[in-house]
């Protein structure tokens, strides 16, 4: 994944042979990073505070960022990445108000990241999504989630986020999700949906379409064939 200064470069050195890429830098940073895309879909994704990191963790900052969320579950990122694999070490968080217990996943997600830290922390409220499975390696839960790909405001694929790790069956609130879609100011990105363990949904996070994978390699082929289509015609 690029991030988005390097992402400018690549697209104005590619614009300056003639070449056009699927969407502009502003468009790739809008749906890369999560701050950036959290007003498009703020009221139907989990609530979340966020901001950059200069240099060493300040702890006070962490403290207040953390407040409104008294004692709720968090999990805890970067503008792009978590560290999901790692889930009880670096990823979730029990309670806000746990103020060691935040410091020592937080210190260990950053430690994880390394040099691949992108901007700073983000905060997440935890909701309990539909579990139906564990990954296989890492033993985190499998949720109930689709990866819907968008262009100029349409689906042109949904599939299980997971693939065959976890089958599962349910219809997409195609009414609620498109108005949503057609509001955000990129040509072709990606809307993870999950759904929750009451019933509803919720969106987990968007995506920029050029570096979002598949969730199986098997749809590549028909993946390309339809994007390619939809871009030429």
């Amino acid at each position: 994944m690029l991030k988005p200064h390097q992402y400018q470069v690549m697209h104005a050195a590619l614009q300056s042979r003639g070449i056009a890429l699927i969407n502009t830098p502003e468009q790739y940073r809008t749906c890369h990073y999560l701050p950036e895309s959290y007003p498009w879909i703020d009221g139907y994704t989990p609530r979340s505070v966020w901001f950059r990191l200069d240099g060493t963790l300040d702890l006070k900052r962490l403290k207040e960022s953390l407040a409104p969320f008294a004692d709720s579950s968090l999990v805890v990122k970067d503008y792009v990445k978590s560290q999901k694999h790692y889930w009880q070490e670096a990823c979730f968080i029990p309670s806000a108000s746990d103020l060691p217990a935040v410091e020592r996943v937080v210190r260990k997600f950053l430690e994880l990241q390394g040099d691949d830290l992108n901007e700073g922390l983000v905060f997440r409220e935890f909701v309990p999504l539909k579990v139906i499975g564990a990954h296989p390696k890492s033993g985190m839960p499998l949720a109930a989630e689709f990866r819907i790909f968008w262009l100029s405001g349409k689906p042109i694929l949904s599939h299980r986020y997971w693939g065959d790790l976890a089958t599962f069956d349910a219809p997409l609130p195609w009414a609620e999700l498109t108005p949503i879609a057609e509001r955000i100011p990129s040509r072709f990105f990606t809307m993870d949906v999950a759904f929750l363990a009451d019933g509803g949904w919720t969106i987990v996070e968007l995506g920029d379409g050029q570096v979002a994978g598949l969730p199986s390699a098997d749809l590549a082929p028909a993946f390309f064939k339809r994007l390619t289509l939809e871009t030429t015609s």
